[in-house]
């Protein structure tokens, strides 16, 4: 409630972006939507949508012009929403995969006054060149390459290899190198505060399409603004992506197939981001140079799968613009960048994952439906023996293909579909790794059409599985079970006395509670409001009629009738009991 009322009043303040949101729609064609919420006054009735737009667009593609229409904050909010399979039909899904970030860049002038002012110091003193044009402008920020002027440690921290006691250079990135050669990420200036804006009025027209347009609450919108308001907020603040890649680098520590940028922490900050630049090839033009496209496709199997099972910390967002290739021709390295979306599985949830991975390969869709049940969270009384007729509808899909042919992301799309069926609300972690594999299968696929996935991931799930059923991680198991049995068995005496104690000094009280006594009394209280306030009426009714003169005329006759109708009522009551008693002594 609270928040509807603060997206109402920032609505009202922001009336002059509401209104443009409302001509975008109007524009195209969602001026029936608009009329259902009650904002059709907010677009003019002379407002036409595009014609042309209209006669060859289909609904998803005239979503997806809205979103680019209205700017930065709702292309990220499309990119996010493209990954709720389980939520958005495919039509919609395939259109808003298509959303880029095509922005123009910043002005020079502007990206060195939030540099400055994030670091607390001028340019020039922290960089030893700064390139004007950005390598990239994206909804957030844009990125600069540049020349990180060398840190000097502290006197005594210093080598004693030189005369001048000067560290030797180095090219290796875990330190300050001399003039290291850096991309430089810096926030667009005024971003944050447009989209908090974009955030409270899309949770305003969220809330109330949910409630006035019947169809639309399938699609859970408001949920779907506070996933999106979670994810940009963590994107808002450059730190959390410093730590995301220095968790990468220790993670795939001795991998020599992958690489992520090293963070320069003495030039980072909340709105700017000093790393390691990679200087690569992208996936294309490194096939064209001789690079192996099938090697790349298994490589990167690898990698995020290692990231899913084996970490539980992985890239949200693999596709081939944030992938760089680096190395030789015969040793390419996979250089991942934009590490500012990630998914997080718990070990728990990681285990499921792997069940329902085992399961699908193993083609066996009793246990796919226990792994799917498991994952998800129960809303309402699943039918079991239903539930799993459904999935093994949805098998005869697979059964009898090779594991190459079967795809990873029209499998798991059906099945999140299935679940919701039976009311299961599938966590949006688990959507994050469908979504990322399902990006990596199509690149892949694109590489090698022979690329079959569950054999690259195989390994991965029988070294999950080792370790869950080994002797380290049972015995862990065991000694927990053991700890909390022991606590458990300490503390119930102690529980059992005290309640023996209140029950002999009379403290002890037996409270029920009545589901629908609640809601009973409620209707109850409503409808005596309603009864008095009616009374009410008729009461200052009968006294202003008391009041006029015209009473003094005829009220002496009203008042005989009625008494004259109660006496009839009273004498027909009683000869109609006469009668009754009569008849059943004949009876």
């Amino acid at each position: 409630m609270l928040f509807d009322m603060v997206a109402a009043l920032t609505a009202v303040r922001d009336l002059g972006r509401l209104r443009e949101i409302a001509l975008v729609l109007a524009k195209h064609g969602f001026g029936e939507v608009l009329g259902r919420m009650g904002l059709g006054n907010l677009a003019p009735k002379t407002t036409r949508p595009d014609a042309e737009t209209n006669r060859r667009a289909a609904w998803p593609e005239r979503v997806r012009l809205v979103l680019e229409d209205l700017g930065p904050s709702f292309m990220k909010l499309g990119q996010i929403a493209s990954t709720r399979t389980d939520l958005l039909p495919k039509e919609l899904i395939v259109e808003l995969k298509k959303l880029q970030d095509d922005v123009r860049p910043v002005d020079l002038g502007a990206i060195r006054s939030e540099i400055e002012a994030s670091l607390g110091a001028s340019i020039n003193d922290i960089y030893a060149a700064f390139d004007d044009r950005p390598i990239a402008a994206a909804t957030i920020g844009q990125v600069h390459r540049a020349k990180l002027r060398p840190a000097l440690p502290p006197a005594s921290a210093r080598p004693s290899g030189g005369p001048d006691g000067q560290r030797p250079p180095t090219t290796s990135p875990a330190t300050d190198a001399i003039e290291a050669d850096v991309a430089v990420k810096v926030q667009r200036p005024g971003v944050r505060a447009t989209i908090e804006r974009d955030i409270e009025l899309l949770g305003f027209l969220a809330a109330v399409l949910e409630r006035s347009v019947a169809e639309a609450s399938a699609y859970d919108p408001v949920g779907l603004v506070r996933e999106f308001d979670r994810s940009i907020t963590a994107e808002l603040d450059f730190t959390n992506e410093a730590a995301n890649a220095q968790r990468f680098r220790q993670n795939f520590e001795g991998h020599p197939e992958v690489a992520f940028p090293f963070v320069y922490k003495s030039a980072s900050a909340k709105r700017v981001l000093t790393t390691e630049f990679f200087d690569g090839l992208g996936i294309e033009q490194a096939i064209e140079r001789g690079v192996d496209g099938k090697k790349l496709a298994r490589m990167a199997v690898r990698i995020i799968v290692k990231m899913i099972f084996e970490d539980g910390f992985f890239h949200a967002d693999p596709h081939p613009g944030n992938i760089i290739i680096r190395g030789s021709i015969d040793d390419p390295v996979i250089g991942l960048v934009d590490l500012g979306m990630v998914g997080r599985l718990s070990p728990e949830l990681r285990n499921k994952t792997v069940d329902l991975m085992v399961a699908a390969a193993r083609k066996d869709s009793v246990a796919v439906a226990d792994a799917l049940y498991a994952i998800g969270r129960p809303t309402a009384k699943v039918d079991m023996p239903t539930f799993r007729a459904e999935v093994a509808l949805l098998a005869e899909k697979f059964v009898g293909l090779p594991l190459r042919e079967i795809e990873l992301s029209a499998l798991i799309r059906d099945l999140v579909a299935t679940a919701l069926k039976f009311e299961l609300e599938i966590p949006t972690d688990f959507m994050m790794v469908g979504k990322a594999l399902m990006t990596l299968e199509g690149m892949g696929r694109e590489l090698d059409p022979d690329l079959d996935v569950f054999q690259e991931a195989q390994p991965y799930f029988l070294s999950m599985v080792r370790k869950r059923f080994g002797p380290e991680q049972l015995g862990g198991d065991l000694l927990r079970g053991i700890t909390q049995f022991a606590g458990v068995a300490h503390d119930v005496p102690l529980h059992l006395q005290e309640v023996l104690d209140d029950l002999r000094a009379g403290r002890l009280e037996v409270r029920t509670v009545e589901t629908q006594l609640a809601p009973g009394l409620d209707r109850l209280g409503r409808r005596l409001f309603a009864g008095f306030v009616v009374a009410s009426l008729n009461v200052a009714a009968g006294l202003t009629l008391i009041s006029s003169w015209r009473f003094r005329v005829w009220g002496a006759g009203l008042l005989l009738a009625a008494a004259w109708m109660a006496w009839a009522f009273h004498v027909s009551r009683d000869a109609m009991r006469t009668w009754w008693a009569k008849g059943k002594k004949r009876r």
